[in-house]
């Protein structure tokens, strides 16, 4: 049989408040030396469709890895992640680099934008890599672009672009799949205040709009104190923490 047809999907558009991502047990444990390091650890999280969850914590304290696994970079020493009821753990690496660019938009502090590509074509890339024609991935991407106020700058290429525009591109290329889960690592930690401001408010606008999960890692107070729920990441899990820390 032909893998590409095992690929999971969602067959419908997901739901605001539905469980989009769920992790259970969730324990990654690294061996250095002749001991183990539990980075996590046996840790719980559940995120709805349109909530936006922020995790904070100390540099090492394991926000990075979490990220991975929830992105399905990484694997689990145990436990399992979920995103839209579908199980990462059954997936082998094909269906799962096909799952990740179905339903996972990445946005980076460093927004890894390809140099040689236009704001556009970066945008579209997704859509490209998952096999739809260049004109109708474009379409969408300029889509995406407008909504996030880079229509006029499409055919300019990142060393064109403020860091603001360049990651407002980040975000078109990562909500052009209509992913389930949108993970977010130091988004505005490249930027300035002023840009920073600007993100964040394209982010809240974003979001209340989109139908998916929203997890972001950052050391901003500000950053967090704009999402739904504010977790702090210590000892290998997570607890609740106010915006204000």
């Amino acid at each position: 049989m032909n893998d590409t047809a095992m690929t999971p999907t969602l067959d419908r558009q997901p739901l605001q408040g539905e469980v989009m991502l769920e992790c259970r047990g969730l324990t990654r444990i690294y061996r250095e030396g002749p001991r183990d390091l539990t980075v996590l650890d046996e840790l719980e999280l559940s995120v709805r469709a349109g909530e936006r969850v922020a995790v904070v914590g100390s540099s090492g304290s394991g926000k990075t890895t979490l990220l991975n696994l929830l992105g399905g970079l990484d694997r689990p020493s145990h436990g399992e992640v979920r995103i839209a009821d579908q199980s990462l753990l059954a997936m082998g690496d094909a269906d799962l680099g096909r799952f990740r660019n179905r339903h996972i938009g990445f946005v980076y502090q460093f927004h890894h934008l390809l140099a040689e590509f236009t704001a556009l074509e970066n945008a579209a890339l997704p859509l490209i890599v998952r096999g739809q024609r260049k004109k109708t991935a474009e379409a969408r991407a300029l889509e995406l672009l407008a909504r996030v106020g880079m229509e006029g700058r499409a055919d300019h290429k990142p060393g064109e672009l403020s860091g603001g525009e360049r990651q407002r591109v980040a975000i078109a290329r990562a909500l052009v799949t209509d992913p389930s889960l949108v993970l977010m690592d130091e988004p505005t930690g490249n930027l300035d205040q002023t840009t920073a401001a600007s993100i964040l408010a394209l982010m809240d606008e974003l979001a209340d709009s989109a139908a998916c999960a929203f997890v972001i890692v950052t050391h901003d107070p500000a950053l967090a104190a704009h999402q739904d729920r504010v977790l702090r990441l210590d000892g290998g899990r997570l607890s609740p923490q106010s915006a204000q820390g």
